[in-house]
């Protein structure tokens, strides 16, 4: 299969040496991407900033903030297989970036904030994807009502959901226990490492291309 895969969070400037940002490791994505290869298929991974070694055999784009990330997306998503959009991209960014570092002169400071793009919503109506769709949704509550309704929202195929409220486990943490939830059922993985996780969601990415759907 030709894969695309993101994965990490992107950063967005507040000033010179400020940035917003989230607690996503990219280590999810990174092992996606990496079991991907090792299969042999064709993998890019397009990724913010991360502590991690860069997967051997994959084309390797680095991105900062959501907007690179959407048009290296863009850019890429065409004739792929499989989208696996597991980055944990920043919601909102800085209206206003400042040139110079915001100095402490007040006793509180308050940014505004605007809506970044939906890069996952994006996908099949701006850049007309056909491919087999995942998204991920990490949730503190109602976790399988929360990634049903995105998997219905963005037109996924499966949605990859975990709970982060969960110790152990999501951010960080170098395993993962999720639900995989389809439009017409659930299976829960117990939790692995996420090495053993990626070779899992990708046999399942798998059976929705040859089948249409997974057990």
């Amino acid at each position: 299969m030709n894969l695309l895969v993101t994965a990490g969070a992107t950063r967005e400037p507040i000033d010179p040496v400020r940035y917003l940002t989230n607690r996503s490791s990219g280590k999810m994505g990174y092992a996606i991407a990496s079991a991907g290869a090792q299969l042999g298929h064709r993998v890019t991974l397009i990724s913010g900033p991360t502590s991690l070694d860069i997967p051997s055999h994959v084309d390797f784009i680095p991105v900062e903030t959501a907007q690179e990330m959407l048009e290296a997306v863009k850019l890429k998503i065409g004739g792929k297989d499989a989208a696996i959009f597991s980055a944990a991209v920043a919601d909102y960014r800085p209206a206003s970036v400042s040139d110079r570092k915001i100095k402490k002169t007040a006793d509180s400071l308050t940014l505004e904030l605007v809506q970044n793009p939906d890069i996952l919503g994006s996908a099949r109506h701006q850049f007309k994807y056909d491919g087999i769709l995942v998204g991920f949704a990490a949730e503190t509550e109602n976790l399988e009502t929360n990634a049903r309704e995105k998997l219905r929202q963005k037109e996924c195929d499966l949605v990859v959901a975990n709970d982060i409220s969960k110790k152990g486990i999501g951010f960080d943490s170098d395993h993962n226990e999720v639900l995989l939830v389809y439009p017409e059922h659930t299976r829960p993985i117990p939790i692995d490492s996420k090495e053993r996780l990626a070779h899992t969601l990708l046999q399942a990415i798998h059976e929705l291309k040859v089948g249409g759907s997974s057990p």
